[in-house]
């Protein structure tokens, strides 16, 4: 699998997603904001946390308008896989890939700690590592992750079945303590119409070695290089 990772100004887990890419045996290249192209061959586009462009106006949205950012659109219309992490789900929402948009979060306070959340389906590439139903542990570190949308958005989301993954204790159940954000249906993450692009608040690339204290995010990373070798 190749994978290109975008780098903004500000964004700071760069370095994170593309070493648990190559840990999980992609070929990971780095893509500048204002490059117009993805490298050839490109399978999956990611974009990283961090703080692009330091958060000014609203998080992501200047990101959302460079010139990278045509290129991924590009991308997603003919079916590459799309890839937004924390700051990147931000700028996903911002450049209309993806519904929605990340809030402050209900306490107005920055949060970051060990989080589970419970995998809703696992017939994507992005989740094909996983057991539906499944409460995995990775972390969150976010101060707008507030996932909000209208009704209609939010009932075609639960209809069609794209939320990835939902905010939920160490059993699956989803709660409000788990919901630390205040996210509308503890949301998580969620896919684009036709599932190839995610968006999701929480850091699976923080946890890819067990010296930190937990694989499960790895295994995300695993599915997608699995699933795109068996459909090569």
């Amino acid at each position: 699998m190749k994978a290109a990772v975008v780098v903004f100004p500000g964004s700071n887990r760069d370095g994170d997603v593309s070493r648990a890419l190559r840990l999980s045996g992609a070929d990971v290249q780095t893509v500048w904001h204002g490059d117009r192209e993805l490298p050839a061959g490109t399978d999956l586009a990611v974009l990283p946390g961090g703080f692009s462009y330091g958060d000014y106006l609203r998080c992501g949205a200047i990101a959302a308008r460079s010139p990278a950012m045509d290129a991924v659109r590009t991308h997603a219309e003919r079916g590459g896989l799309v890839l937004g992490i924390c700051n990147g789900f931000q700028i996903l929402c911002e450049s209309g890939l993806l519904p929605g948009v990340l809030m402050r979060n209900a306490n107005l306070r920055f949060i970051c700690h060990r989080q589970h959340v419970r995998v809703e389906r696992t017939d994507t590439a992005f989740t094909a590592g996983y057991r539906a139903g499944e409460a995995i542990n990775i972390c969150v570190a976010h101060g707008e992750g507030n996932y909000a949308a209208d009704a209609p958005t939010l009932a075609r989301l639960e209809g069609y079945g794209l939320v990835a993954f939902r905010y939920c204790d160490a059993d699956g159940n989803v709660t409000a303590d788990a919901n630390r954000n205040g996210s509308m249906n503890s949301i998580a993450g969620i896919y684009s119409q036709n599932r190839n692009v995610l968006g999701l608040m929480p850091h699976p690339e923080n946890f890819v070695d067990p010296i930190v204290g937990g694989t499960d995010g790895k295994r995300l990373f695993d599915g997608l290089v699995e699933s795109l070798a068996q459909a090569a």
